[in-house]
């Protein structure tokens, strides 16, 4: 299966870090470090370009190489705010980007619709990591022991997750947002893995487009994350309980934001006094569908102008449509 580390190294590997414009060759190799000791860095804007050795580039100039969108050095569109940083930083200060040491300057590491499946130890190596976004991929399984515990924000969405337990196992201790948006979540099992035994400084948490179920269940954990902020619930099937937005703002009084929307005082006031009511969360919820358009049914507006018109018997059909949710 595709590794993270596998996705990383390919990423690296179309970043050019160790070419021109960036890297250490012809072109700066002024600046590369005497006797392996720290590198001398030429990257201050005030520099003038009669100070560059003959033959050589100046910082500026190189960056103004990545830049320009109508350069050949320059990223194609798409590519992350972290990947131009990389390529700067590999033509400012290029040995801090060479070889193995990259991995101890990357600090968020952004791997969307790559088809990786696996969360490997390899990410250990990213010692300063605090941002893992691996959104749109195949990921079934993250074991909590292959995450730095440097991480602040972990962005799973649109996955394969439907089990917590491994991730639950050891995670990073201060991570302050959890994205597990349009997975595989199935409550109430999953509900025992979000609380502050886990997530102590855990602020926004999104579980949108799951199949949570348990809306009471999930609020007497949730209610023991004290610094959560921000809780993305729409999509779940307990969504479509009526009382479902009035008991999560009184049950969470800390809330600022639910489902993208801001929660404010006249809300809270309307709602006072729902969280000491459960029997009013009633397992049942209404639907109402709207059939647009039948194929391979006559139209009973043409039957009945048959009818009209005809001295002959009336021919009555009857039609059974099953809806499958």
């Amino acid at each position: 299966p595709c590794s993270v580390s596998a996705a990383l190294q390919e990423q690296l590997k179309h970043l050019t870090l160790q070419d021109f414009p960036c890297g250490l060759g012809s072109w700066n190799k002024s600046r590369r470090s005497p006797h392996g000791g720290q590198p001398r860095l030429w990257a201050d804007p005030a520099r003038q370009e009669e100070d560059m050795p003959l033959g050589e580039e100046s910082p500026e100039a190189l960056i103004e190489l990545l830049k320009d969108p109508h350069s050949p050095w320059a990223l194609p569109p798409g590519c992350s705010h972290q990947d131009q940083l990389l390529r700067e930083m590999a033509v400012l200060e290029p040995e801090l980007v060479r070889g193995s040491s990259v991995f101890q300057v990357l600090r968020s590491l952004r791997i969307v619709d790559k088809g990786v499946e696996e969360v490997d130890a390899g990410l250990l190596q990213l010692q300063q990591l605090e941002e893992l976004i691996l959104s749109a991929n195949h990921i079934s399984r993250i074991t909590s022991a292959n995450l730095p515990r440097t991480l602040k924000v972990l962005e799973l969405c649109c996955n394969a997750v439907a089990d917590l337990q491994d991730l639950c196992v050891q995670p990073p201790p201060e991570l302050q947002h959890l994205g597990l948006g349009y997975n595989r979540l199935y409550g109430p099992s999953q509900d025992k893995y979000l609380t502050a035994a886990f997530w102590p400084n855990l602020v926004s948490l999104d579980l949108s487009f799951n199949n949570l179920t348990d809306l009471l269940g999930l609020v007497s954990q949730l209610s023991s994350l004290e610094k959560l902020r921000i809780l993305v619930l729409k999509g779940n099937p307990l969504a479509l309980i009526p009382t479902y937005r009035g008991f999560l703002v009184d049950s969470l009084p800390k809330l600022s934001i639910l489902d993208d929307i801001h929660v404010g005082f006249d809300e809270r006031h309307q709602f006072l006094g729902l969280a000491s009511q459960p029997e009013l969360m009633r397992s049942e919820a209404r639907v109402v569908v709207s059939v647009g358009d039948m194929k391979g049914v006559p139209d009973p507006s043409t039957l009945q102008q048959l009818v009209d018109d005809s001295d002959f018997p009336v021919i009555t059909y009857s039609y059974c449509v099953t809806y499958e949710f």
